[in-house]
């Protein structure tokens, strides 16, 4: 599955939720087609939660978001509360990202322990090359585009809710996706980074 990850992403997050969209809203009216059209993305989700399998921090903010993102959605009553919502969303997730920031636990560094632990390493030993001071320092600033990325993704739907209405939501689709793999290319550049500072030191590599 990682190896599709970008086009199951594109499928399920953007694709899918589009022909929705545009063939269902006819019939299903605005407020429904947008519930509709969020299903499979919402089972795509789990899907990804399942496939974690163990409840770590990754696991544990998947389902967060699933949970809150769905009742959200579900609760809002109408196209343009709901779409007001996933602003409201998306800058309480860049508040919890900056928190994570101030606690010294940045959300990229416990991200990325959960993949090593995944990958058979020794989560203790990991931890304390991530806090070594200059990779801690990047973590962070990986954290802080996660957090920027949550606030661009807010800014634009809410001059896209502004211009078109309703019909901000197949706009918002397109430039959620591309806002955020724009944001995710950079970050990758900062996980590439951490690996060579770590790799100075392999003596202290366990795998």
């Amino acid at each position: 599955m990682k190896k599709y990850l970008i086009l199951l992403d594109i499928i399920f997050y953007a694709a899918i939720p589009l022909i929705v969209w545009n063939a269902g809203r006819g019939y299903l009216g605005d407020y429904n087609t947008i519930l509709a059209s969020s299903i499979p993305g919402i089972l795509y989700s789990a899907f990804r939660f399942y496939e974690v399998k163990k409840i770590n921090f990754t696991g544990i903010f998947i389902l967060a978001s699933l949970i809150i993102g769905t009742s959200s959605d579900f609760l809002a009553g109408s196209a343009l509360q709901l779409l007001w919502n996933n602003v409201f969303y998306s800058i309480a997730v860049s508040l919890f990202f900056l928190l994570t920031i101030f606690s010294n636990k940045p959300a990229a560094l416990l991200l990325s322990l959960d993949l090593a632990e995944m990958q058979g390493n020794d989560r203790a030993s990991m931890n304390d090359l991530f806090l070594q001071k200059k990779v801690l320092y990047v973590f962070k600033l990986i954290t802080m585009l996660f957090a920027a990325r949550e606030l661009v993704l807010s800014f634009v739907m809410v001059l896209l809710i502004k211009k078109y209405g309703v019909e901000a939501f197949d706009h918002g689709i397109i430039y959620k996706q591309a806002i955020s793999w724009s944001f995710t290319i950079v970050s990758i550049g900062g996980f590439i980074y951490i690996s060579k500072l770590i790799n100075q030191d392999p003596e202290r590599i366990q795998s």
